[in-house]
C-alpha cells in the first residue's frame, strides 16, 4: 500500500525516494533498460578482423636495393612516386598489344644507392653486374653498362602503373620492363630486388 503524502511533501521533491513503491517502479526501471542494452549488444554481428597482412596493402610493398652499394635502400611505392618518373609504351610480344608503363628508371635507383655511373664507369665498374628477381623467384640480369645513359640508353624502367592503373597482383605492384629487348624474357614481374654485383677480380 502507498504511504500517504503529509501535507509538506510538495515543499520536499526528495521524499518520494524513500516510497517503497517508488523504489520498485525505479528498480525495475533500470533492469528492463539494462537488459535493453546487452540485447542490441548481442544483436550487433561480430566484426571481422581487419586483414593484417601486408601481402594485401599494395602500398606495403618494398623495393629493396643491395648488394655492392654505397647505400642500400628499401623503397616503398610512396617512395618510388616521388622520384624522376618516365612514362614509355611498348609492345608486349606475350600478350600481343600495347602497353603504357609509368615509373622510375632503373638507373635512377642505382644512383641514388651510390653505383657508379657516367665517367665513374670505368675499369673494374665495367664488370658489375645487376640482378633483378621477383617475389616469385624469377630473376634476370644485366651489365651495369647496359643501364647508364653514357654507355646505352636501355631504358629500363621499374614501373608501377599499367595504362594509368596500378599493375596487377600477377604482375605488380612492381614490375621491370626492358623495353628495347627484342623479347620480354628479361621483364621481371612481382619485382622485390635489386642485387648489385662486383665483378671477379
Amino acid at each position: 500500500m502507498r504511504v500517504a503524502r503529509t501535507p509538506g511533501a510538495l515543499d520536499r521533491p526528495w521524499a518520494g525516494m524513500y516510497d517503497p513503491e517508488m523504489r520498485l517502479w525505479r528498480f525495475a526501471a533500470l533492469f528492463i533498460a539494462l537488459a535493453l542494452v546487452f540485447a542490441a549488444a548481442w544483436a550487433v554481428p561480430a566484426q571481422a578482423p581487419a586483414a593484417s597482412s601486408t601481402a594485401t596493402k599494395p602500398d606495403a610493398a618494398r623495393l629493396a636495393v643491395n648488394g655492392d652499394v654505397d647505400k642500400p635502400l628499401s623503397l616503398s611505392l610512396a617512395d618510388l612516386r616521388d622520384l624522376p618518373r618516365q612514362t614509355l609504351t611498348v609492345e608486349n610480344e606475350h600478350e600481343k598489344r600495347e602497353e603504357t608503363y609509368q615509373g622510375v628508371p632503373l638507373a635512377e635507383i642505382l644512383k641514388r644507392a651510390g653505383v657508379p655511373q657516367g665517367s665513374g664507369l670505368r675499369g673494374p665498374a665495367l664488370a658489375i653486374y645487376v640482378r633483378a628477381e621477383g617475389s616469385d623467384g624469377y630473376a634476370a640480369v644485366f651489365a651495369l653498362a647496359e643501364l647508364d645513359s653514357s654507355v646505352q640508353d636501355s631504358g629500363v624502367l621499374v614501373a608501377d602503373t599499367l595504362d594509368g592503373q596500378p599493375i596487377p597482383d600477377k604482375l605488380g605492384p612492381l614490375r621491370l620492363v626492358a623495353p628495347h629487348d627484342k623479347r620480354p624474357a628479361r621483364w621481371v614481374r612481382m619485382l622485390g630486388s635489386i642485387t648489385v654485383v662486383k665483378g671477379s677480380k
